[in-house]
């Protein structure tokens, strides 16, 4: 998997161009279904990532893309379980995370917000 590109609201990957948060896991892309978290939404005025979601814990390595200016809150459910399975947890700009994902291990998963 090769991430091409990056830019507020798009992410190219393999050639194809997603608009939509995306889960990867374990080779396999699907988009974000956040309505789980959406409950929490008016604390912080973003959806954030909450354990109601699909997370794909799958893996030794869960990289989180932040966005683009970095926004995406990720509760403290998120942090407390990548704990208790042992995964590592890297929250960064989504920019950052393709950097990190194209030199990724196999055991890496990722959640990827595409604006804010």
């Amino acid at each position: 998997m090769h991430f091409e590109g990056f830019t507020f609201g798009s992410i190219r990957i393999d050639g194809v161009v997603y608009t939509h948060d995306l889960v990867i896991d374990r080779g396999e892309i699907r988009k974000r279904k956040k309505s789980a978290s959406k409950g929490y939404r008016a604390a912080g005025g973003h959806t954030p990532l909450s354990t109601k979601e699909d997370i794909p814990w799958h893996c030794r390595r869960l990289v989180v893309g932040t966005g683009a200016q970095g926004a995406l809150p990720v509760m403290d459910d998120v942090l407390e379980e990548a704990k208790r399975r042992k995964v590592e947890l890297l929250r960064v700009p989504t920019e950052e995370a393709i950097v990190v994902l194209n030199g990724r291990g196999e055991a890496t998963n990722a959640i990827l917000h595409l604006t804010c």
